[in-house]
């Protein structure tokens, strides 16, 4: 596993209250990290996959932002260049949002989508 030095224009990134949100969620899973894929799915082609792991696959990108560990799968670095991860309120509920600058549509009701 190579660690990459962070660059927000080819990289993920994750705002403060996501890495909030991330560390709270490892923090009850010690030596755990959070793995970023794609998969096809949805009408519009893909969905984000975010899952908690105990390691990065050999390909992995992995990259550190302060106690959360994130791997982005290497099929789907290229699609996520740049994106960053928040955490957003919503009503009474918090949801993750991704902003991609790589997408040019996604479903009506932004469980997929694609890009160029």
């Amino acid at each position: 596993m190579t660690v990459t030095t962070f660059d927000p224009v080819s990289s993920v990134s994750l705002t403060a209250s996501a890495q909030k949100y991330f560390a709270s969620k490892l923090a009850k899973q010690p030596s755990k990290l959070i793995r970023l894929s794609t998969k096809e799915s949805g009408c519009t082609g893909f969905s984000y996959v975010l899952d908690i792991v105990d390691a990065a696959l050999d390909n992995d990108t992995v990259l550190e932002f302060g106690d959360v560990v994130l791997a982005v799968d290497s099929q789907s670095v290229s699609m996520l260049q740049g994106t960053e991860i928040d955490l957003v309120r919503e009503g009474v509920n918090e949801v993750v949002k991704f902003k991609n600058p790589n997408v040019v549509a996604e479903c009506g009701c932004g469980e997929s989508f694609s890009v160029s």
